[in-house]
């Protein structure tokens, strides 16, 4: 039945390419619907683009600026198990170092103390809080610090305590803020416990820890938790901050699903940076593992085109065949598990990650974690069947 499923969301890849910036090489993949042999396909470059000529017709792929393909470097190679749905050609691009920085939509990253920021709910836009100046801007310890203070010490939390914002303070969690609430929080906030877990009200050795929910008053999306009286924990994936510059009104919702990915990427990335660490464990604020993640690179380019989108049954010359350039884009490359699949192989991964203590803790609302297995398993299926799975994982890419 899993099966099945997987098999009526995959889409019918027509033309896929995934170029790695910093090996300056690529793989191109065209469906055997679109091209019977490796002499039915033409490649060639353009100004920041890759041209495809298939006997469906021409695909134009635009490219990242200071990218191009090397002309002649198109060659087949062998595509294994794949060679009767699927033609591979291995290529070569020239990738030119950039002398300016890209301006990162990553609100770790754009949080600065003497800014003034307004934060809105990512659901309805409604602003959540007053414009806020902080004093300071600081992170917080590792996202396991409270955690290891068990392991740690025979008593209970005897030195740890928790580190609460000043009023004029932000304090930056692994995927969450820490703000101080202000008297607009009454008017845009609702705050509600959340019901215990059956099987942990069973369960006599965890404590019942009843989570105060913090949602939007207008559209009931949960943002975080009351972790004090007057503090409020807002998650990043919830909240869409920006820069307050006059009396400019705040633009449409974001796509949620888009927002997502591209926010868990950001935090992937700079996690990884800045802890040197490549997997991560995705959980829920129970501590209960949902997603298990591998970052195999940062510096992929890919675009993929449906079969249905390439060309169409008209002659090569025909103008009606010239589709609108698809736009390649910088993603992450992940290997994946989800740790609610029951096969034999996917449990002994998750058991393995458990016992080893593999995998830097993520924490997201259970809601959002959702979210983000559905689009990693969007991203999964449009992939070509040769590329989907790596040994016993699962491989998805999350745009930047």
């Amino acid at each position: 039945m899993a099966e099945l499923e997987m098999a009526a969301k995959t889409h019918g890849v027509g033309v896929f390419l995934e170029l790695r910036k910093r090996l300056q090489s690529g793989l191109l993949i065209v469906g055997k619907d679109v091209a019977r042999s490796p002499t039915d396909v033409v490649v060639s470059g353009g100004d920041s683009s890759l041209l495809v000529c298939t006997p469906r017709g021409e695909l134009s792929l635009t490219l990242p600026a200071g990218v191009s393909f090397e002309p002649g470097s198109c060659v087949p190679t062998p595509a294994g198990e794949s060679c009767g749905e699927e033609l591979h050609f291995r290529l070569r691009v020239s990738v030119k170092p950039s002398t300016e920085e890209e301006a990162s939509d990553n609100v770790m990253e754009t949080l600065r103390a003497k800014e003034t920021y307004c934060f809105h709910c990512q659901g309805c836009m409604t602003r959540l809080l007053e414009d806020r100046v902080f004093k300071r801007v600081l992170p917080l310890p590792n996202g396991n610090w409270n955690a290891l203070v068990d392991d740690w010490c025979c008593h209970p939390d005897p030195f740890a305590k928790k580190l609460l914002p000043r009023a004029e303070d932000c304090l930056l969690g692994d995927t969450f803020l820490l703000l101080n609430r202000d008297s607009s929080c009454e008017h845009t906030l609702t705050v509600e416990e959340a019901p215990v877990d059956s099987e942990d009200v069973q369960d006599s050795k965890k404590s019942c820890r009843r989570v105060a929910l913090v949602s939007c008053k207008s559209c009931s999306s949960v943002l975080g938790e009351a972790v004090a009286p007057e503090t409020v924990k807002l998650y990043i994936t919830q909240v869409v901050v920006e820069r307050a510059v006059g009396d400019r009104e705040p633009e449409t919702s974001p796509n949620r699903s888009l927002f997502v990915e591209k926010t868990v990427a950001a935090r992937l990335l700079g996690l990884s940076s800045s802890m040197s660490t490549f997997h991560f464990s995705v959980q829920t604020p129970d501590g209960k593992a949902f997603l298990l993640l591998w970052l195999l690179n940062s510096d992929s380019i890919t675009a993929s085109v449906p079969e249905t989108c390439v060309g169409g049954d008209s002659s090569v010359d025909s103008p009606s065949l010239h589709s609108p350039s698809p736009a390649a884009a910088t993603v992450l490359k992940l290997l994946y598990t989800s740790c609610s699949d029951t096969s034999i192989q996917q449990r002994d991964i998750v058991d393995s990650w458990e016992a080893n203590a593999i995998g830097h803790a993520v924490v997201l609302p259970l809601k959002v974690c959702e979210e983000l297995l559905e689009v990693i398993e969007d991203s999964n299926s449009t992939l070509p069947a040769s590329m989907r799975r790596m040994r016993s994982y699962e491989v998805a890419y999350l745009r930047l």
